[in-house]
């Protein structure tokens, strides 16, 4: 095998021997600029992450190194940024938090396993060519899902912008809670806590502006403004060392080990593993719906590919990574994806790049966030999140359609109420029951044809010419299991009631499918007519449907015929 050959064989697997041979000096240069901005970035985020999570700090700096080379090397997504983001780093929490007790080992030990697993069934789902699974979360579902967890992720962080202890999964228990405990605010964490968030929203909106008046190019001025919460760290940790407020109640990151990321290994009980397997499975598809929406968007941009089944095998392998390397279940982040993006990533070796700035902070600069406020760590978590939450989508499904709204509610009243879990799991039941219950009632309707021309329309909505001894009735939907009866039932009647019935032909235009159970209505209907001496006849079957009738005996044994157009099958009957 010649060296092409081989590239191209491993190619598919290995995306990077498809980029790797045409790295150039330019690329190099857009890469390490891309990654000393998402590393900047990153570095207060990971901390935050990991808090939200429940873990250790440095556990989100060692979730961003070897994942983030993992997916570089397997990905195919050339601006996106693997880590912890948010809703996983919730979802981490609730589903370890019940397993194992908060701070203690077994629920790190935990932590690790529930990536690996993770990265089990997005390994898995990728070999298998399964990416198409994750078409099956509607997007009003994973909308109603990231507003409920941006509420509960905020919510649940209000207790390190006053200093409180409190514990809870869902909104009654964080409520309860914070008004229990409100008495206990340290007034010295609350003012850190509410001036970083105001600026922290401020740098949002007003920073760039303000660079522009100074003078700064648009794109040094976006990327600088969203650098902000570096300034609020700095600032707020010199704040906190200068003026001792460790010693007046202030909640510090504390102690974070100078090290690369260690070698860990993740659980193989069978008891723990099955206890997270659940939970594994939806953080994974969750993960993966997230990432790949956000890597289709940036690579449309640029008119690059995105392959949904390899994506799933470099996420799989970065889990994996994280459940070896001291980390946690991560996956494809919003905003840092789009730093990177705007940055000027140019490949995913600018993910590499960035997990070298990582370990150096990770080597070099721990030391340096000691003093660092755990309520600026929230307050980056709290402005971070609140742009998730999003309550059109209950407008805009309500308008549209009613199943919708009734999942998109149902999904964040679960999350709100009783947890993140049982929330999503809610919301894709109630969108696959409503989806079965629509098609199980399909659309039905008599048709005509419009003077002067070959279409027929709904005799309902439009004024078209029929034959009172024809009968035409469109279906608008394929054929299966769930409404194969309802059809059958709804001839039956629409025949019983007019005794001048002489033809009755199913238009089958709208009818892609046509599966076992809806051959058996077909047979029945065509037997039961031809009993009444009614002709039942078939028109425009599609080309795949009528290979497998086929091969049935419906074709042989159909009392009328089979057209090729409606029009056709008018021109043969109406004398």
């Amino acid at each position: 095998m010649d060296r092409k050959s081989f590239v191209g064989a491993f190619a598919r697997y290995l995306p990077i021997l498809e980029w790797g041979p045409k790295y150039t000096k330019d690329a190099l240069t857009n890469d390490l600029l891309a990654a000393v901005i998402v590393t900047i970035m990153l570095v207060p985020q990971s901390l935050a992450y990991a808090l939200l999570a429940g873990l250790p700090a440095e556990m989100g700096i060692y979730a961003s190194i070897v994942p983030i080379v993992l997916y570089a090397i397997f990905g195919t997504s050339r601006a996106l940024a693997v880590g912890p983001v948010a809703v996983v780093s919730l979802m981490t929490a609730s589903a370890v938090g019940k397993v194992a007790a908060l701070g203690s080992i077994d629920y790190v030990t935990a932590a690790l396993t529930l990536a690996f697993l993770s990265g089990l069934i997005l390994l898995g789902l990728g070999l298998l060519r399964l990416g198409f699974l994750a078409n099956f979360l509607s997007h009003p579902v994973i909308a109603g899902f990231i507003t409920a967890s941006g509420i509960l992720i905020a919510m649940s962080q209000v207790k390190h912008l006053l200093g409180i202890k409190i514990s809870g999964d869902t909104v009654p228990e964080l409520v309860g809670q914070i008004i229990t405990h409100l008495g206990q605010t340290n007034f010295y964490t609350l003012g850190l806590g509410v001036v970083g968030t105001g600026f922290l929203f401020w740098v949002r909106k007003g920073l760039k502006p303000l660079l522009r008046k100074v003078g700064m190019g648009a794109r040094a001025a976006e990327l600088l403004a969203k650098t902000g919460p570096v300034l609020a760290i700095l600032v707020s940790t010199l704040v906190t060392w200068g003026f001792d407020l460790v010693g007046k109640g202030v909640q510090v990151v504390g102690e974070v080990p100078q090290s690369l990321p260690p070698l860990t290994a993740p659980s193989f009980s069978f008891d723990l593993m099955g206890s997270l397997l659940g939970s594994a499975l939806l953080i994974s598809i969750i993960g993966f719906v997230e990432s790949i929406s956000v890597a289709q968007t940036l690579a449309a941009k640029k008119r690059q590919r995105i392959d949904p089944n390899q994506e799933l095998i470099g996420l799989g392998a970065a889990n994996i990574g994280a459940a070896f390397t001291g980390g946690y279940p991560v996956t494809g982040g919003f905003s840092r994806s789009v730093v990177n993006y705007d940055a000027g990533a140019d490949t995913p070796a600018a993910g590499a790049y960035t997990a070298l700035g990582l370990a150096f902070a990770a080597l070099f600069l721990t030391p340096l966030i000691y003093f660092l406020p755990k309520a600026i760590l929230a307050a980056t978590i709290i402005v971070a999140v609140l742009s998730l939450i999003d309550f059109s989508i209950l407008r805009k499904s309500w308008v549209f359609s009613k199943p919708d709204f009734a999942a998109v509610s149902v999904t964040i009243f679960l999350t709100l109420v009783v947890g993140v879990e049982a929330g999503v799991s809610a919301g894709v039941l109630l969108s696959i029951v409503m989806y079965l219950y629509k098609t199980s009632r399909p659309h039905i309707a008599e048709v005509g044809q419009i003077a002067g021309t070959e279409h027929f329309r709904n005799v309902k909505r439009y004024d078209v010419i029929t034959y009172p001894h024809i009968l035409t009735l469109r279906v608008d939907e394929s054929l299966y299991f769930a409404n194969a009866r309802f059809l059958e039932d709804y001839i039956y009647d629409v025949v019983a009631k007019d005794s001048k019935l002489i033809h009755v032909v199913l238009l089958c235009s709208a009818v892609n499918v046509i599966d076992m159970s809806a051959l058996e209505s077909l047979e029945a209907i065509n037997e039961r007519l031809k009993s009444t001496g009614v002709k039942f006849h078939l028109s425009e079957i599609k080309g795949p449907v009528m290979d497998r009738l086929s091969k049935t005996h419906l074709i042989a044994d159909l009392s009328g015929q089979v057209f090729l157009s409606q029009h056709q099958a008018i021109e043969a009957l109406k004398d």
